[in-house]
């Protein structure tokens, strides 16, 4: 089992930076890929990023791959999204989720997949 708190969302203006973290718990989590998903108000939920399980391979969707980096460390059980050149199109509840993995790579990100989620956190990006 994983437990998983997301922090570091707020209000900020186009073109602002953000970096969001996910602290977890439990003993699974260096064995997991975790994944970053975002949510708006009547929209569907949207991949972001993810990393594998040692953070040797990362994964992004084409809209934020030149302006996010999402990193980890094992050793302090956290996960990274930092956020950069936000645009009013990011805003949205973030959340991040794990799933156990045997391979040290991000497979194709299926939410349906991911078994641990956090609550989420707000990014707001005002024009």
């Amino acid at each position: 089992q994983v437990d998983l708190v997301e922090s570091g969302g707020g209000l900020v203006r186009d073109g602002d930076s953000l970096k969001l973290a996910c602290a977890a718990s439990g003993r699974s989590f260096s064995d997991s890929v975790v994944t970053w998903f975002r949510q708006a108000p009547g929209k569907q939920r949207e991949f972001v990023a993810g990393i594998s399980r040692s953070g040797k391979a990362t994964y992004y969707h084409s809209s934020v791959r030149s302006r996010f980096i999402v990193s980890r460390d094992n050793a302090v059980s956290t996960v990274w999204l930092q956020m950069n050149s936000l645009k009013p199109e990011d805003t949205a509840n973030y959340t991040c989720a794990a799933m156990p993995f045997s391979r040290d790579y991000v497979p194709y990100p299926l939410a349906d997949e991911y078994e641990y989620w956090g609550q989420g956190t707000q990014v707001t990006v005002s024009s």
